[in-house]
């Protein structure tokens, strides 16, 4: 038995790619006797290429199934069955990665029919399914589409079944994987870690911190690093002898210990958050008519900031936002050039600060609104979210516009008093950093509660 398979994938880094589109076609050898089509919501970005090649888009996936609502379908169409794909190392290597996100062992034995056509089919230019099928006058349509390539495999499979009259090729051509072979040793780490959010410290035979990071899953993380193929990956596979988890149970906090703690122990294979996280930074200043303008500038420690930037693609598209969402000038913003009125005027979603209409009085009123909102620099504030477990909440102190740390208490003793949750704390070092990560973060997402201790 056969299962014939295309995958259509987002795109991205070696094993970190999300399936979008899966078709499998079972087949006794003779006909199809089973099928499965679906698209598949990859909880992640498709890449701008493979949306141009493919025309699978991230609105398309919004409402489709995820895979672990598949899963059991997958299973179960391809028990006992041969998987067939042309260049199967892809097709089930994704496959693999995605059931071992899931935690379940997908084993199948793999038939390429790119290696068997080489045997079979000798002498020609091209191998690619597309250029292949053509040239044996086998039809395909929806190219790059699932549905469609799969069902140009499984026509040219039983081609290739028919020129192995003993069918001696076929089964010697038949593999079982080796290549993706876990260490005893690093499987049983990746075992002992949970699927939790948080921080993990990878040491060496030595006990030296070879590499520190963070993860929303550190089981999959793990296992994206102990299967990878690229550099980093292979030398945490030779090196890693122990895994030590701290559960921190959300995301900023596992961004401030993980910062923190690589700026600290400089561990050998952490390389990018050794360097400062943010390059650009949202200031403002009054210019001559009495507005004040907001402008994106490359960090500058000398000069006070209200938020900061990773990039200034992102600084931009976040200055737009702002502007658009408290009324304010894209030109005074220095988002739009031009000596008259900017374009939001005449959209009539500015009120004409641009060009005096609008008194500086009022304007300014909305931007020290934003600017208050946003500013963290003098605030004493509590940043109230999830714990480590459901009957636990965090909590992360700013004092005078500096971080101090954080800490957990549980919902049992439903502390009201600030002065008492500040005692909690687990003191933190306050860097630009640590800034950067809590204001990027609070732009970004949700938390439960932001208290604001001076009020």
């Amino acid at each position: 038995m056969y299962a014939i398979v295309d995958i259509e994938t987002t795109g991205g880094k070696f094993n970190e790619e999300g399936i979008t589109e899966i078709a499998i076609y079972r087949h006794d050898g003779y006909q199809i006797v089973d099928q499965f089509i679906s698209l598949v919501n990859p909880e992640r970005p498709i890449q701008a290429f493979v949306v141009s090649l493919t025309g699978i888009n991230n609105s398309m996936l919004r409402q489709a199934p995820k895979f672990y609502e598949v899963a059991k379908r997958i299973v179960e169409i391809t028990q006992d069955a041969v998987l067939v794909a042309h260049n199967a190392q892809f097709d089930y290597r994704v496959l693999r990665t995605e059931f071992d996100r899931l935690g379940y062992d997908f084993e199948r034995k793999t038939l390429c029919t790119v290696e068997l056509s080489k045997k079979l089919l000798p002498g020609h230019a091209s191998y690619s399914l597309g250029k292949l099928v053509r040239a044996l006058g086998i039809p395909i349509s929806d190219r790059h589409r699932a549905q469609g390539d799969a069902l140009a495999t499984v026509k040219l499979f039983q081609m290739l079944m028919d020129r192995d009259i003993e069918k001696s090729i076929v089964q010697s051509s038949i593999r079982i994987d080796p290549k993706k072979q876990i260490e005893p040793k690093l499987l049983e780490l990746i075992e002992q870690a949970p699927s939790e959010i948080g921080v993990y410290y990878l040491r060496n035979s030595e006990g030296k911190l070879i590499y520190i990071g963070k993860s929303k899953n550190i089981k999959k993380r793990l296992n994206q690093h102990f299967t990878g193929q690229d550099r980093k990956s292979k030398k945490l596979q030779l090196e890693t002898a122990d895994v030590q988890v701290e559960r921190t149970g959300n995301e900023l906090i596992a961004l401030l210990k993980e910062s923190e703690e690589i700026k600290l122990h400089k561990p050998l294979y952490n390389r990018s958050l050794r360097r400062s996280l943010f390059r650009y930074q949202l200031t403002h200043f009054t210019d001559e008519q009495g507005y004040i303008n907001l402008k994106v500038e490359p960090s500058d420690r000398r000069k006070k900031s209200i938020t900061t930037f990773t990039t200034f693609a992102q600084a931009k598209s976040v200055l737009f936002k702002i502007t658009d969402q408290h009324g304010l000038c894209q030109k005074l913003n220095s988002l739009y050039q031009s000596k008259e009125a900017c374009f939001l005027y005449s959209l009539e979603q500015c009120r004409g600060a641009c060009i005096g209409e609008e008194t500086p009085d009022e304007y300014n009123q909305r931007v020290r609104e934003f600017i208050a909102k946003n500013q963290y620099q003098s605030s004493d504030l509590l940043i109230i979210d999830k714990g480590r477990h459901l009957e636990e909440r965090s909590c992360i102190l700013i004092e005078k516009g500096a971080f101090k740390g954080f800490g957990y208490y549980s919902l049992n003793f439903q502390i009201q008093n600030p002065e008492v949750l500040k005692s909690i704390i687990r003191p933190m070092q306050d860097n630009r950093d640590a800034q950067h990560i809590i204001q990027s973060y609070l732009r970004r997402h949700k938390v439960l509660k932001v208290l604001n201790l001076n009020d």
